[in-house]
């Protein structure tokens, strides 16, 4: 029985299935909560140079730091989901990063607040794709990309607050409290998750391993998704994509005030438009992909030729008209951010029964690579040649050819449909089941 004929069936007091949407707004606000601090800490820039001597670099490091250890935190956290509950795997992990931020307020300095934001990572790493298994678990195909959707965009809003509220928080009463006010509302989310979850009122997943082989075998045999058709069109639109969604967020303002000759408030403005722009992009991106009679991957193909042509515009003459830039920038931010909501909706589906979290620690953790690296690289290109251009044009070469790459591998998978079982490459098959 389908969730909405189960619906339909019993009477709205005895349907186990309208806590769905409990579990879509916990998820919500547990991904903003347990990712407040570390969404808001470039905006605290200034206070922690001028409070702890830090140089650009030192400052550059410190905010990488919660992004470095999810490379390989988002795989172990997948096989965890795989193995235990949601409510414990992202609760513990939430409660993790609540405990090392208000452990990092009493750092003695530098050295020992970056130690503390590598273990934010760690706790973190469960987050995101614990939060994103859970709704999947709850939704079936015809809402599950409108409820992605609406979880992801709890990132950016939680993002767009903390860098509202921690800096008047570091005014008033200084760096520390900044870390005990994010460590606050991480514990916020991990008790909310803990004490609200419940698992879906279906059988679980038969699993095709035995349940005594080690993690280290678990993990081994994971990684064989990776020779799957639809690795390859998962791993490369995330990657470039997110490319893209780095791109945006470190040199729009920097574009608009030294190229279009904005005003560095104006510039931010437009910044914060094209962040409210993916906020809605990714809830209309994702719900357009459970009404597509193409599949969710056709909506991350469009928004990949959507970025193509944006970058396209900031390359020419015209990219640096300020009404034009401005406008660019939205649309990339609406594109550009908005790709996550149907891309995660996909990898759920495309995942084997029984490994949703491990395909969606594999797929967040190749994205996490580029999240670490594209920044400097993109920074370096502009300090060399003082010009925003090869920035730009990488940026849009790493998503033609990850659109040449997955449009046909897109045409394949849809030509042997009909032949789709159980296999990590055959999601949108399996999605009108």
């Amino acid at each position: 029985m389908t969730q909405q004929t189960a619906e339909r069936a019993g009477s709205p007091a005895r349907d186990p299935w309208r806590y769905r949407w409990i579990v879509l707004g916990i998820a919500t606000f547990t991904q903003a909560a347990a990712g407040f601090f570390v969404g808001g800490i470039g905006a605290l820039g200034v206070h922690l140079q001028s409070a702890l001597d830090l140089s650009t670099a030192q400052l550059g490091l410190l905010i990488s730091a919660a992004q470095l250890m999810p490379l390989a935190g988002l795989l172990v956290a997948g096989e965890l989901l795989d193995r235990y509950s949601e409510r414990w795997v992202v609760g513990i992990g939430a409660g993790v990063v609540a405990l090392a931020l208000g452990a990092g307020s009493l750092a003695p300095g530098y050295t020992a607040l970056l130690v503390a934001l590598l273990v934010v990572g760690t706790g973190y790493s469960t987050v995101q794709p614990g939060g994103s298994k859970s709704v999947a678990s709850w939704f079936d195909a015809s809402q599950r990309g409108l409820a992605m959707g609406v979880r992801q965009a709890g990132l950016p809003l939680g993002a767009a607050l903390a860098s509202a509220v921690l800096p008047l928080v570091a005014e008033e009463f200084g760096w520390r409290a900044t870390l005990l006010t994010g460590g606050f509302v991480a514990l916020l989310g991990a008790a909310l998750f803990m004490g609200c979850y419940r698992r879906p009122p279906t059988p679980a997943v038969p699993r095709d391993e035995e349940p005594s082989a080690s993690l280290a075998a678990q993990l081994r045999g994971r990684l064989r998704m990776l020779r799957e058709p639809s690795a390859v069109k998962i791993m490369l639109s995330g990657t470039s994509l997110v490319s893209v969604q780095c791109g945006v967020g470190i040199l729009t303002v920097l574009h608009l005030h030294k190229v279009s000759s904005v005003g560095a408030e104006q510039a931010a403005l437009v910044l914060v438009a094209s962040q409210g722009a993916g906020v809605a992009g990714r809830i209309c991106l994702a719900a357009w992909s459970d009404r597509s009679s193409s599949g969710r991957y056709a909506i991350v193909l469009v928004c990949m030729v959507a970025v193509i042509a944006g970058l396209a515009v900031l390359m020419t003459p015209a990219g640096r008209a300020p009404v034009v830039a401005s406008g660019v920038f939205v649309w990339l931010g609406f594109f550009g951010f908005g790709w996550y909501g149907p891309w995660v909706a996909y990898v759920t589906e495309a995942a084997p029964p029984g490994r949703t979290g491990f395909a969606l620690g594999l797929a967040m953790s190749v994205n996490q690579i580029a999240i670490v690296t594209v920044p400097p690289v993109l920074g370096l290109l502009v300090d060399l040649t003082s010009s925003f251009t090869p920035a730009w044009a990488l940026l849009f070469l790493l998503t033609v050819v990850a659109l040449a790459v997955t449009a046909v591998a897109e045409r394949r998978t849809c030509s042997c449909e009909s032949g789709a079982g159980t296999s990590f490459s055959h999601a949108d098959a399996r999605r009108t089941t």
